[in-house]
């Protein structure tokens, strides 16, 4: 991924951007060849001639993306990024002559609206210009360029030591060209811009390439002009090759805020974790009642679902959507997540900002008093029918709870004797009713004999202590069934409850809140050992996607994962913590 924090990119390990939206995250796809063929629209730089050896990375620090490739003749490096944002989008490509000399071809198919729309080229005095309606790309670059086939295509050489530009600006069409960047300036300031931004980050000790890389990636994901996350910069990526659980993952979600939150406020970014919190205290703004569980990326309840049929989908997997459904859901879990939210920041000490968030926590309690006893769709947005999920009722005490702490800490007033009284009630009909003696294990909804990964945040969220044996009896029930080759699965699927066909990945954020279960139970040599092996599933340049076929041995989902990503900061603070106090009591 190469992004500008306003959208990003998608690059392959052959040089092809198949995936960029413009000018936003959720915006149009101008290249989606990851969703189809590379005639709905890519753009590839490669060698002419057979390669022998590709290496990826990024430079230190930064999301500028290096790949180098092996031929006969030489090699060549070629240098992708987006710088940060002044007016328009940019992509910016820098072929660098390494050794010998190399034979490199060019093929730039623009596709407007996801790949339906071939627009107008025209030749211009320094390259070409896209136009189809609202939308215009120019590519700038000394190359000689032609067309064939609908297509823009060029054949050039690099020789060592020389270095050839490409441009290409989305903007208007109704507006003149923006002016040219000098590319070599534009990508040093963007490397500096990184590692700036790199250098406040405070987690020092093992795993700390891991650690600064999810810390990147998520404020790559990360939409500058409002402070929202997005879930994944994509669409669609199916979390089961030819299946249908293929969904838009290009919005903010309200169950990722406490833990994101968190992860930036461990880290130090202060400003990251201020602007989160303003955005969703903006977003969610209104009556509880009406309380999405996801939002656009200026706060937007709207988000329709459509299917794209033109799209024959990532290996096959259909439909392909835009938009997201879920908006209309009905989750208990996330007014547990807003309040903690809005507790953590609080008590992580930071100058309270512009919106307090009183208002928005009375306002949610008030709701909760008889709203928490309604049954809903659960945090993994089931289809089915809509029933009392223990998770969903753990989160509501969570928003009982910590309006109680926030009180007892003088940050705002209230009944704070009958908000006790309901956060007991609460408490013991989740223990009653979540509770199946004969598992020994809480349940995924009250009086099924399900298990479900989400009742590993039970201590994570304060609801019962790691060593409480309702919990350890949960953990050792996830791990006999919701467990394969070491990952875990979030539930055994069932057409009945979650209304979809079966089939899905490992969902990555569990194993990590497993690894949090085993620090917490003092199993450190387990939680190291699966935080490792789940280090391992990373690709060549450290990102993650929504989940993984631990048999097929391949990433699934939407990609990269805001969620798998904040999962891993959050656990690799846990275990450092940990790692570093027997030298903290020494001193």
């Amino acid at each position: 991924m190469i992004g500008d924090c306003h959208t990003a990119a998608l690059v392959s390990k052959h040089g092809s951007i198949d995936w960029l939206c413009v000018p936003h995250f959720d915006s149009a796809a101008c290249f989606a060849a990851l969703l189809g063929t590379a005639d709905h629209g890519h753009w590839s730089i490669s060698p002419a001639e057979q390669v022998r050896r590709i290496s990826r990375n990024y430079r230190e620090g930064t999301l500028i993306l290096e790949t180098e490739f092996d031929t006969d003749g030489g090699s060549v490096l070629l240098v992708d990024c987006m710088p940060p944002r002044h007016e328009t989008p940019e992509v910016l490509r820098l072929v660098v002559g390494k050794r010998g000399q190399v034979r490199m071809k060019m093929e730039l198919v623009i596709r407007f609206d996801y790949g339906s729309v071939i627009p107008w080229v025209r030749r211009t005095p320094t390259g070409i210009s896209a136009l189809a309606g609202p939308d215009m790309l120019s590519l700038r670059t000394p190359v000689t360029l032609r067309g064939e086939n609908f297509k823009t295509v060029a054949e050039f050489t690099v020789n060592e030591g020389q270095t050839i530009p490409f441009n290409l600006t989305s903007f208007p069409s109704n507006r003149d060209e923006p002016l040219p960047l000098h590319i070599d300036k534009a990508i040093q300031d963007t490397q500096s811009w990184w590692r700036e931004w790199s250098s406040r980050c405070s987690y020092h000790g093992k795993w700390q390439d891991a650690v600064l890389r999810s810390l990147i990636t998520l404020k790559a994901l990360t939409f500058s002009p409002t402070g929202g996350i997005v879930a994944a910069p994509t669409t669609s990526l199916p979390e089961l090759p030819g299946g249908m659980r293929n969904w838009d993952y290009r919005f903010c979600w309200v169950r990722d805020a406490t833990l994101a939150l968190k992860a930036l406020l461990n880290a130090g970014y202060h400003d990251e974790a201020r602007n989160w919190r303003e955005w969703l205290l903006r977003a969610i703004a209104g009556s509880p009642s009406e309380l999405n569980i996801i939002y656009g990326l200026h706060g937007e309840r709207r988000l329709t679902e459509l299917e794209l049929p033109w799209l024959p989908g990532y290996e096959g997997s259909t439909p392909v959507r835009t938009g997201n459904a879920a908006y209309k859901q009905f989750q208990l879990d996330i007014f547990g997540e807003v309040s903690d939210t809005l507790f953590l920041y609080r008590q992580s000490g930071l100058a309270p900002s512009r919106q307090s968030g009183e208002d928005v926590a009375l306002a949610l309690l008030e709701f909760l008093e008889t709203g928490w006893e309604r049954p809903d769709d659960g945090i993994w947005e089931m289809r089915g029918p809509r029933r009392h999920f223990t998770h969903s009722k753990m989160m509501a005490w969570v928003a009982v709870d910590r309006a109680v702490k926030s009180a007892e800490q003088g940050w705002f007033s209230g009944d704070v004797a009958l908000w006790k009284v309901l956060r007991n009630k609460i408490h013991n009909q989740v223990c009653s009713e979540g509770f199946n003696a004969g598992l020994n294990a809480f349940v995924q909804y009250y009086g099924s004999k399900r298990l479900d990964a989400s009742l590993l945040m039970m201590p994570l969220v304060g609801f019962l202590p790691a060593d409480d044996a309702r919990v350890i009896g949960t953990v050792q029930a996830i791990e006999r069934n919701l467990m394969e080759n070491g990952l875990v699965t979030r539930y055994l699927a069932d057409p009945a409850v979650d209304g979809m066909t079966h089939g899905e990945g490992k969902f990555l954020a569990c194993s990590f809140w497993l690894a949090d279960n085993y620090m917490l139970q003092g199993r450190h040599e387990d939680a190291t050992r699966l935080f490792e092996r789940l280090l391992s599933l990373c690709n060549d340049v450290g990102l993650l996607s929504e989940e993984y076929d631990p048999v097929a041995k391949r990433q699934l989902g939407n990609f990269p994962q805001a969620f798998s990503h904040v999962g891993l900061v959050n656990t690799a603070f846990c275990l450092n913590r940990h790692l570093c106090t027997p030298a903290l009591n020494q001193g």
